[in-house]
């Protein structure tokens, strides 16, 4: 079975099991959205926003481009922000990057003729190396460059959004926080709470600390089972 179909399969396992432990869901996603958060991500396939939080359909409103940077410039991006904070009037907009980032390793190295549109996609994280060389140099392994400067990048974006007059002229302008994700260890790290006293650089909750129980087989999973994969 190839992937797109397998998808559709799992679709129809993961509706079955979302109407059998609340019957009114799906009525209820249809009446319309009402998301606290909007959340804006990296393209890469391994960072998933609902998944990593485990939020459900409904609970974000998500904007997600290579090495999750923001450009006033970009009708894409200003338009979703527009909508989350006059229309939807979210609580919190969080920009979240992760480690091992392609789009960041690209802005280290030499641009690739082949790749012209990704190429001016990084040029601001391009700068952002330049201006940032004397620590980066100063970085053994390119790996931990890469890990600093998506860091640093996060920390851009935060700034950059809470200089936006659709943030900052809001009549109850929601909170900017950065994160950044582990792909080692599925966790989470706050580089800038949206709290601007708060100190930056502080983990979350570890999650070696809540026991989580064992999932039992979901319901895609014993559709897949019984047409033998």
């Amino acid at each position: 079975m190839n992937r797109p179909k397998r998808m559709l399969v799992e679709n129809v396992g993961w509706a079955a099991e979302m109407a059998a432990s609340d019957p009114d869901f799906f009525e209820t996603l249809a009446q319309g959205q009402s998301p606290t958060v909007l959340w804006i991500g990296c393209s890469d396939s391994r960072v998933p926003a609902e998944t990593i939080t485990h939020s459900k359909p409904g609970d974000l409103f998500v904007h997600r481009n290579i090495a999750n940077l923001f450009s006033p410039t970009d009708d894409n991006m200003m338009s979703v922000l527009e909508y989350a904070v006059s229309v939807l009037k979210v609580d919190d907009v969080i920009v979240c990057g992760h480690y091992g980032c392609g789009g960041v390793r690209a802005s280290l190295l030499p641009m690739s003729d082949a790749l012209p549109h990704v190429n001016r996609r990084i040029a601001p994280l391009c700068a952002l190396a330049r201006a940032h060389s004397g620590e980066l140099d100063a970085i053994g392994t390119l790996d931990s460059r890469i890990d600093r400067l998506a860091e640093l990048s996060v920390l851009e974006q935060v700034r950059a959004l809470r200089d936006t007059s659709i943030v900052r002229d809001a009549k109850r302008a929601p909170r900017v926080h950065g994160w950044i994700f582990g792909l080692r260890d599925g966790r989470i790290k706050v580089l800038s709470s949206g709290d601007s006293t708060d100190a930056e650089g502080e983990p979350l909750a570890s999650s070696n600390d809540v026991a989580v129980p064992a999932p039992a087989p979901s319901a895609a999973q014993r559709v897949m089972e019984a047409l033998g994969r």
